[in-house]
């Protein structure tokens, strides 16, 4: 393991760029963003932004209560009824959606900087991953708003016209994570705004800057005033918005604890739901595989963003005839990996998003141990002197599936590596646990293949790559990794209800 060279004294915000330090100055107190104002929370609370590369604080934001809550959704409300959104001509609705595409675009570079300081990434990444995706999510989802079309229906009784509509489903709610605060934003904003909803965001605690920003430049381009709504806030900002009787629908993006608590209050409310929640994924590396591009792939698939991905490939299994050589070649690449923070260039993990997150982390790490599973490398704490979140990547070998290190989601740069004697095996295993988000599978052989993406219980399955994304490609769990989709026509149609309409004609 390299330490990166950027970890010299000094303010955060010195190594950003112009336009991005601008911004993160512009304000004491970055506000809520409530019917195009910017305003403080109702209580005065704020909540210190801090960079987990140092510790050290870079922001204050408002700390959203039930009163701001209110005021959001009321302003969604308000904009939903009015004609200047809903009923918007849907070709003006594609032009600003993709207007705000151009803008994110414009300022690409200032929101991978932000973005960067604040969840501690590579900008690198942020730029060629999150920022990207975002602008492709917001022009791929400014095409539908002219193609929302119903249906005539061949329907037995006579006389009568009979047809359907597609129209928003209300006022949402969108709950998106940290660890892509703002692809994440922008993957439940997009079809929504196409579909003619509108929204009350609420960023993740520890990184609501890009969201922040987001929302001014929806205002920029001409979205009207109350369909974009942004509160910065806690846990119990979120909750307000989830139990709130003026909210349609639900967006969730995090925890499968969180997540259960989210599913069980819409049921009983009756709100629409999408639940997008954990994973332990298994990445299987078959015995006819290119073992290189297998160690290069699964490396990735575990350790990019840190280990913080919801779908990161975080069990390996390997043929038991390669499992040693397997295993040393990825060590050899985590002890070669460069941690510091976020806006050094030559980093290539970053730390994890906070104190307590690497409490949690440590703490998995030290169950593994006791638990009897063989370190392979890491499982300390890195770069200390740097005050920030620093975890070593880490591997553990085990053969068994009882380990909590191998049945729970640990979020962070830790894999578990396990050997099979044969692909039906490695299948049983993959398949054993209780999330269903991803898996992944390495072999150059087409019917193996085929094969094992069919037996596979997971709601994408990766051959020979890992973590593709396309705004047309459905993305989502099953089991205890979540309800729905979101991308593409099916995380379209979570933002749609369908009315039909019967007319007599005689």
């Amino acid at each position: 393991m390299s330490e990166s060279s950027a970890t010299a004294a000094g303010s955060p915000l010195d190594a950003l760029g112009a336009a991005a330090r601008s911004w993160m100055q512009s304000s004491d107190v970055h506000r809520l963003l409530i019917d195009g104002e910017r305003v403080p929370a109702a209580d005065g609370r704020v909540l210190t932004i801090v960079d987990p590369a140092t510790a050290q604080p870079i922001a204050t934001v408002s700390n959203g209560g039930e009163e701001d809550a209110e005021r959001a959704v009321s302003a969604a409300r308000v904009a939903l009824r009015s004609p200047s959104w809903a009923a918007m001509p849907p070709a003006r609705r594609a032009r600003l959606i993709s207007a705000l595409a151009d803008a994110v675009e414009a300022h690409a570079s200032e929101l991978a900087e932000i973005e960067a300081l604040d969840n501690g990434k590579p900008v690198k990444l942020a730029l060629a991953v999150d920022v990207t995706l975002a602008i492709e999510h917001l022009r791929y989802f400014a095409g539908w708003p002219t193609k929302l079309e119903g249906s005539v229906l061949p329907v037995s009784q006579a006389e009568v016209h009979c047809y359907t509509r597609h129209e928003p489903v209300g006022v949402c709610a969108q709950i998106v994570p940290w660890n892509f605060p703002l692809l994440m934003a922008v993957w439940k904003v997009a079809p929504a705004l196409a579909c003619g909803c509108t929204l009350v965001l609420k960023p993740a605690e520890q990184t609501p800057l890009t969201a922040l920003r987001l929302g001014e430049l929806a205002l920029e381009v001409g979205i009207p005033p109350g369909v974009l709504n942004v509160l910065s806030g806690d846990r119990a900002t979120g909750a307000a918005l989830v139990d709130h009787p003026g909210v349609d629908k639900i967006a969730f993006t995090g925890s499968t604890a969180v997540g259960r608590e989210i599913g069980m209050k819409a049921g009983r409310s009756l709100k629409r739901v999408t639940l997008e929640l954990g994973g332990k994924s298994a990445a299987i590396i078959a015995p006819d595989a290119d073992v290189d591009a297998a160690v290069k792939g699964a490396f990735q698939a575990v350790y990019y963003n840190s280990g913080q991905a919801c779908n990161a490939g975080s069990r390996l299994l390997v043929p038991a005839e390669r499992y040693d050589d397997v295993l040393e070649a990825l060590r050899e690449r985590a002890t070669a990996s460069r941690l510091g923070p976020g806006l050094d260039p030559h980093t290539q993990l970053g730390p994890l998003i906070s104190a307590q997150q690497l409490e949690r982390v440590l703490s998995y790490i030290e169950e593994g141990r006791s638990a009897g599973a063989e370190l392979v490398t890491g499982g300390t704490r890195a770069l200390e002197h740097s005050g920030g979140y620093y975890v070593a990547p880490t591997i553990f070998s085990t053969t068994s599936d009882e380990l909590t290190i191998v049945r729970e989601e640990i979020f962070g740069p830790v894999l578990v590596a396990t050997p099979y004697e044969s692909l039906e095996e490695a299948v049983e295993r993959a398949n054993a646990g209780a999330y269903g988000l991803a898996a992944g599978i390495w072999t150059n052989d087409l019917r193996t293949a085929h094969r094992l993406a069919a037996s596979l219980h997971a709601g994408t399955v990766y051959v020979n790559r890992w973590g593709l994304s396309d705004p047309a490609a459905p993305f989502g769990g099953i089991k205890a990794s979540g309800v729905g989709r979101e991308h593409g026509r099916e995380g379209l149609e979570a933002y749609l209800e369908t009315k039909t309409v019967w007319t007599g004609l005689a």
